[in-house]
């Protein structure tokens, strides 16, 4: 891999995987600024996520998200967390290959729905068997997560501080940092 042209550091994973808390923790650390991208398509729009997804659908969503990728990924310096469904484009996998240091969050279908069975703010769990949503959302974008991954961060036994710690090792080793 070639970090030269690497602008950012971008992290992928399902719903529930840890990236927002993992990435502001990890921006902390590095003296970097975190943004979260629905966080950020949110603001910038001025609607919330689900209120999209019913008037626009999962394609005027994606749009937007692509959208928001590419001018968040123009910065430096920056710790970014994308949402989970970001990769399901393959021109958001090759922008976030091209621009970022792709850190994947691997968590177990089990423990993504123990993180998220609560949770009536993700449009894509709210069906009626949201752990088998979960479970056929992973074996389709497990692929792609890894596809794009420079790092590969098995999640959900350890805390945040110490996913931080290893995703750290690995920057280093990757010579990043």
């Amino acid at each position: 891999m070639n970090s030269d042209n690497k602008r950012c550091i971008v992290l992928v994973g399902m719903p529930g995987s840890g990236k927002t808390t993992v990435g502001r923790e990890l921006a902390k650390r590095l003296g970097w600024r975190f943004v979260d991208c629905d966080h950020e398509l949110e603001a910038r729009t001025g609607v919330k996520i689900p209120t999209i997804f019913e008037i626009e659908g999962e394609d005027g969503f994606r749009r937007r998200e692509t959208q928001t990728l590419e001018a968040l990924t123009e910065e430096t310096d920056l710790v970014l967390a994308t949402g989970g469904g970001a990769v399901t484009r393959a021109e958001n996998r090759a922008l976030l290959a091209e621009r970022g240091v792709v850190i994947y969050l691997n968590v177990t279908p089990h423990v993504l729905w123990e993180r998220t069975r609560h949770d009536r703010t993700r449009p894509l769990l709210q069906v009626p068997d949201p752990k088998g949503r979960l479970q056929e959302l992973y074996v389709a974008r497990d692929p792609l997560y890894r596809e794009v991954a420079d790092v590969v961060v098995e999640g959900g036994r350890g805390t945040p501080h110490a996913m931080v710690r290893t995703i750290e090792k690995e920057l280093h080793a990757l010579c990043v940092l």
